[in-house]
């Protein structure tokens, strides 16, 4: 459990690091933040198919296939629900640096939410991973996810300080969208070690999470800014790097 604990907050203060960099950088290049993240977007496809995917096929048994293809649709379809329910985090990133008024603000913080409850289901997805008993393997679906969660942290930073909103509740923003993070994982981890009977389905549902993020939200932002290239390789790079880790640590 203090194993899992200590994911728990590497994974959440993974967002704090990226706020951080993010009031140090304010103006981070797009070229920059696409590269980074289309690297997390190629760790967390590897992550999702060697350690969330094909471990579910593995112990479902005979029915295994059937397992990992309900639980990735029933991931995917969770968080296109999310997204009917919450406006698109593409379409609330753009903020007026001139006006400071309260719709602005709704808006701006309209789109930290958004980022919190996507949050939730990543974080899941960290505690599922310990559910197979490879911690090894877990750690490196945490490490995919916790490296996601830094560009991220730093894209919240500049929309809610040219609106207006203070460094300081900025920077609580950026933390309580860490402890939802952190609150999945713990989440995710337990439900797997109460009922173990839905670990196949758990691990399956947590991967067709992290492949509807990255093709929805991540692979969509990076290659948006006319760096798409750049971020193919990236990612692909980002998939070798986790398929080395895997190899070298299983």
């Amino acid at each position: 459990m203090k194993e899992v604990l200590i994911t728990a907050l590497g994974v959440g203060m993974a967002t704090v690091i990226g706020a951080i960099i993010g009031f140090v950088f304010k103006k981070v290049s797009h070229k920059f933040s696409d590269i980074v993240m289309s690297f997390a977007a190629g760790i967390m496809l590897a992550a999702a198919v060697i350690g969330l995917i094909l471990p579910s096929v593995e112990l479902g048994g005979k029915w295994g296939l059937l397992y990992a293809i309900i639980g990735i649709f029933a991931g995917a379809i969770c968080l296109n629900l999310m997204d009917k329910l919450i406006p698109h985090l593409h379409r609330l990133a753009g903020v007026d640096s001139e006006n400071h008024n309260n719709a602005n603000i709704n808006k701006v913080l309209l789109f930290v939410l958004a980022i919190a409850i996507h949050n939730l289901p990543e974080g899941i997805a960290a505690g599922v991973g310990f559910g197979t008993g490879d911690s090894g393997q877990a750690l490196l679906i945490a490490s995919g996810i916790a490296l996601q969660n830094i560009p991220e942290g730093m894209v919240i930073i500049a929309p809610m300080l040219a609106a207006g909103i203070s460094p300081r509740k900025t920077m609580v923003c950026a933390i309580a969208t860490g402890v939802v993070e952190v609150i999945g994982t713990l989440i995710g981890y337990l439900a797997v070690n109460i009922a173990t009977v839905i670990l196949p389905i758990a691990l399956s549902f947590a991967g067709g999470t992290m492949l509807y993020v990255v093709s929805d939200e991540m692979l969509n932002e990076t290659h948006a800014h006319g760096h798409e290239r750049a971020a193919t390789y990236s990612m692909i790079v980002g998939f070798c790097v986790m398929l080395i880790l895997d190899v070298l640590l299983g």
